[in-house]
């Protein structure tokens, strides 16, 4: 089990390729970046960590910005998104994206995805929040599509177009990782319909109690929102979670390498290096 870090990267916090270096200087395998591409200022939808939500949630760089200034700052650090809203996001404008960020980082990237949890969000981008899921589903399988075809057409429901062209696919074949993310009742069906692994969040809950359905089925595990706690580490390296990530705050360099610390801290003392 190898470990990962998620970042909020807000234009008033250490930018995502200070993040990038530092977390690829620290030995962790990954980086993860949130996204929300605006929040609706009259938000009814309840925060999902309960109370107000956090500022960084509407102040945040656009992802694959953000993608692009931390792979272009470092050398093996896997980058990837945690989640990409791509309920909220064109398919054929998306792949572009992710198979030009892939490309140019020679095939570092990840890419979750998610159907988010905003409803006024979703719907000022035209979806229908009943409909989100099989919407992801499609919007994928269309990116999928154009990763892989020199000339793609895909006809669904939601996503419908006719033979294109679009260049440069991904350097990563057949096309980078999809994490499907989620913890709902559905979430381990649409990673294994869909995805290459799924992305749970811990803190959200049962997530040790549905590890075991998910390797049984073949489908790897990314956790993220892990605690700095040597404790649940070592629950879930038993249960064959593939990778654990720590949301590190949306804060300046001082700040970050203390939380970095605290979260090493735990995995030294779950490796006995303590």
């Amino acid at each position: 089990m190898d470990t990962g870090i998620g970042y909020f990267a807000t234009h008033d916090a250490a930018g995502p390729a200070e993040v990038a270096r530092l977390v690829e200087e620290h030995g962790h395998a990954a980086l993860y970046f949130a996204e929300h591409t605006h929040i609706p200022a009259s938000r009814e939808t309840p925060y999902a960590g309960g109370g107000e939500l956090p500022r960084k949630y509407a102040h945040t760089y656009d992802l694959f910005v953000a993608l692009t200034a931390a792979a272009a700052a470092t050398s093996h650090l896997r980058v990837g998104s945690g989640i990409c809203l791509v309920v909220e996001r064109d398919p054929i404008i998306t792949a572009k994206e992710v198979a030009s960020v892939d490309h140019l980082s020679g095939g570092r990237l990840e890419f979750g995805v998610g159907a988010g949890w905003n409803r006024e969000e979703m719907a000022n981008h035209g979806t229908d929040p009943r409909t989100r899921m099989r919407l992801m589903h499609e919007r994928v399988d269309a990116m999928k599509a154009i990763w892989t075809q020199d000339e793609a057409s895909y006809h669904g429901r939601f996503v419908d177009f006719e033979r294109i062209w679009s260049w440069p696919k991904p350097a990563q074949l057949p096309h980078p990782r999809v994490l499907v993310g989620g913890n709902g009742p559905g979430a381990i069906d649409r990673a294994g319909a869909f995805g290459d692994a799924w992305m749970p969040n811990f803190a959200r809950g049962g997530v040790l109690e549905r590890i075991p359905e998910a390797r049984e089925r073949g489908i790897p595990v990314t956790v993220m929102g892990v605690p700095a706690d040597a404790g649940v580490l070592e629950q879930l390296r038993e249960a064959g979670v593939q990778r654990t990530v720590r949301w590190l705050p949306s804060a300046g360099r001082s700040q970050l390498e203390r939380a970095l610390e605290r979260f090493e801290a735990a995995v030294a003392e779950l490796n006995g290096e303590s």
